[in-house]
């Protein structure tokens, strides 16, 4: 007897849905737990301005094991790495690995929400971002805040951005701000920062080192040239000598530049070239 056609493929259908919904064909199953702090982001197109992540992998199984966690960022954002992998031994407590990611986004970035895909043997995590709209930088705004930042050197437990990112609380030094240069006992020192545009600047307020545990007069900025780039050449508009406070106003006749820079000629402490925060304003 001839089976129709239809019939034939209807039962194959049939079983390959049976084969499929058994326990016989193991669900994709991982023994690495995922983490992701913050659960959500906010970032601005501000080249200093980057958000972070802090990824990590924790090995629950019995067996040691390599991991891979791939990072797959939408729409505008940009990631300093997009691949974090890791030898995951398989211990009691549990031992987690972490790793940060920064996140950034052009100065023309859209705003809206965005998001990075977290994926680990095919468990995936996915992380709202939201981009949002630049600050406004007019007269009597400061124009350092938030742009890229350039030195000579910079000690290890700092960053670049650590004296534009809008923080000058000396408390905060070396934990959550601040810039350090990395040549002990050698100056000067160059800290240096480019504007979004060329403008009229006529106004620098520099912000050194003053602590209860670090005050000026031993750990602070003494010496230092204030200088802006104008027409491609760098040009002294300001000094000062001698200093022992915590924060200092220059003053200058206005001149238009696109960037800035701090020649530190030496500290307190004759060590290293000290700045919390560096404020830029035009006329």
């Amino acid at each position: 007897m001839r089976i129709p056609r239809q019939t034939v493929v209807a039962a194959a259908t049939l079983l390959g849905a049976a084969l499929l919904g058994s326990s016989s064909m193991p669900k994709a199953t991982s023994d690495v737990t995922v983490g992701v702090t913050p659960e959500q982001l906010s970032v601005v197109g501000l080249p200093c301005f980057p958000g972070t992540l802090n990824l990590t992998m924790t090995n629950t199984g019995s067996q040691d094991r390599y991991a891979d966690l791939t990072l797959d960022p939408s729409g505008p954002l940009q990631l300093s790495r997009t691949l974090f992998s890791s030898w995951l031994p398989a211990v009691d407590p549990d031992q987690p690995v972490t790793a940060p990611v920064e996140v950034r986004v052009p100065r023309d970035a859209k705003p809206g929400t965005y998001r990075i895909g977290v994926e680990v043997d095919r468990t995936r995590v996915n992380v709202p971002v939201t981009v949002t709209p630049l600050p406004s930088k007019g007269a009597g705004d400061n124009l350092a805040l938030g742009e890229q930042a350039t030195a000579s050197s910079t000690h290890g437990n700092f960053t670049l951005c650590g004296a534009v990112d809008g923080d000058k609380d000396s408390e905060h030094w070396d934990t959550l701000t601040g810039w350090n240069d990395g040549t002990r006992a050698a100056f000067p020192d160059t800290y240096d920062v480019a504007l979004a545009a060329p403008a009229t600047l006529n106004r620098v307020e520099l912000y050194t080192l003053d602590s209860a545990k670090y005050p000026a007069r031993v750990n602070g900025l003494k010496d230092w040239d204030i200088q802006v780039r104008a027409a491609g050449t760098w040009q002294t508009v300001a000094q000062v000598r001698g200093n022992t406070v915590g924060h200092v106003t220059s003053t200058f006749a206005p001149v238009t530049a696109d960037a800035v820079r701090v020649l530190c000629l030496d500290g307190n402490d004759h060590t290293y070239s000290r700045i919390v925060e560096l404020e830029v304003y035009g006329s």
